[in-house]
């Protein structure tokens, strides 16, 4: 599998597109149980197929594209982003670091969160220090390893979902830099709450809620946009649409406004969203017991 990602790398994104838009479709034919959840989840928000049977492809491409955006070494020391990319909303990142608290960026599983962690290190960490991305280590130990070296690049840091993450998180929003997350992907128990997302009760982590709360850090959402026959790629990021562009002190109403954020987004670009996802799941239990300590502690001690 390393060796395939190898020579995944060294393709041009229009081929590896091209690629992963045919693997896309052999998945949703071959399998059974993703192509169920796609159907369920896209009816769910009102999707015929022929509204949505775009995202099929969408998902090979973005499997298709990770070798390139993780392996590829062309700007990877410098700091620079692996493909071509433009920005849309880039005033409203401005805006949000001068407020000087931080900034809270929100995507769900749409278009390419890969692409933005670069092109947000490229542009911003030289003036603002690194975006600093939340991300559950792999279970296979060379994928793992795979990962964790592609993603720590110059303007870009990672951090595991544990205690040790969520405070390297705030010390980092505390500094005034930015830190990604996203919030559709299900936590473990004890780290979320059931919410409606499109309309069904999903189990939707707290965790951005809680540091939006601590820090008074200015929350963004958006995400990035895959551009035809390998163009590229276009960011979009957004304010929130909530009553002063903030989420609320009360963790359940501001975790139920955050999946509404997420629905908007969505609906923005519905052929991109990978509505196989296993968004409804019951969450994980291994680590029970230092999500629950993680949850009551991170609140009470890392403010001091």
């Amino acid at each position: 599998m390393f060796l395939l990602f190898k020579l995944f790398s060294f393709l041009p994104l229009w081929m590896a597109h091209g690629i992963g838009a045919a693997l896309g479709w052999v998945v949703f034919v071959l399998s059974p149980t993703y192509r169920g959840r796609f159907l369920a989840n896209s009816k769910l928000a009102s999707y015929t197929f022929a509204q949505v049977k775009g995202a099929i492809a969408s998902s090979g491409r973005m499997v298709a594209e990770l070798p390139k955006l993780w392996m590829s070494t062309a700007g990877k020391n410098q700091g620079k982003a692996e493909a071509p990319f433009s920005w849309q909303g880039v005033e409203h990142i401005e805006a949000a670091y001068a407020a000087g608290k931080g900034v809270i960026f929100l995507t769900p599983h749409l278009g390419s969160f890969e692409m933005i962690g670069q092109a947000w290190g490229q542009d911003f960490a030289s003036r603002f220090g690194n975006f600093t991305v939340l991300f559950r280590p792999a279970r296979k130990a060379w994928l793992a390893q795979l990962v964790a070296n592609s993603r720590n690049r110059p303007g870009l840091a990672t951090v595991p979902t544990n205690l040790s993450g969520v405070r390297q998180m705030i010390k980092s929003l505390r500094k005034g830099e930015a830190v990604g997350l996203l919030p559709d992907q299900v936590p473990p128990d004890g780290m979320g709450l059931w919410t409606p997302f499109f309309g069904k009760n999903a189990y939707t982590m707290t965790l951005a809620a809680r540091l939006s709360a601590q820090t008074g850090a200015t929350v963004l959402v958006g995400f990035g946009e895959r551009l035809s026959f390998g163009r590229g790629f276009v960011l979009h990021i957004y304010r929130l649409n909530q009553e002063n562009q903030q989420l609320s002190d009360n963790l359940e109403v501001a975790v139920a406004q955050m999946n509404v954020e997420m629905e908007t987004l969505i609906r923005r670009c519905p052929t991109q969203f990978l509505w196989g996802y296993g968004r409804y799941k019951e969450p994980r239990k291994e680590a029970r017991t230092e999500t629950k300590t993680e949850t009551r502690t991170e609140t009470r001690t890392e403010v001091q």
